[in-house]
């Protein structure tokens, strides 16, 4: 629940969490639609899976796990969840879209969190083998996962621009 995290850190860890998103934004608005979408050899996705990813994987650790229906539409959810890989190309449209919704879905979930939409939370353990427990951690933990899946989508762009 927003009470169990003091006002201050909250709206601190938004913040990080905006810079990272404005800065992967940065990165997708400086790269081609086929940038975006090339995976690299040694790769299994592209910057653009990652680029969504982070959107679907916040709605599911904020609202899935809470029992609370995400806000954004399940196109926007399911090709880019965790254990997925790109499936088709993305095109401008679409990418547009999850531009929006990088930046909309945080103050959603900032305006969520403080109307206390969040009762219950289904405890789960991480990849990275931390347990999650409270939508406060979950926060907690997506600005981390967003930070590596931006670190990730720098690199693809690297190798894409050596290969060039």
């Amino acid at each position: 629940m927003y009470l169990a995290c003091n006002t201050f850190k909250m709206e601190y860890l938004l913040n990080i969490t905006r810079q990272t998103r404005e800065n992967f934004i940065k990165l997708i608005e400086t790269s081609t639609v086929e940038e975006l979408n090339e995976i690299p050899a040694g790769f299994n996705n592209n910057i653009i899976w990652n680029f969504g990813h982070i959107v679907s994987s916040q709605q599911g650790l904020c609202y899935r796990l809470a029992n609370v229906q995400p806000v954004i539409d399940k196109q926007y959810i399911l090709p880019y969840t965790k254990g997925t890989k790109p499936e088709k190309f993305i095109d401008a449209e679409e990418i547009n879209t999850l531009k929006e919704l990088m930046r909309s879905t945080i103050d959603q979930l900032e305006e969520d969190l403080k109307n206390n939409k969040f009762l219950d939370y289904n405890a789960f353990t991480t990849a990275y083998g931390v347990e999650v427990k409270s939508n406060a951690e979950a926060v907690q933990f997506f600005v981390v996962h967003d930070a590596l899946h931006y670190g990730i989508a720098s690199t693809l762009k690297k190798v894409i621009n050596n290969n060039k």
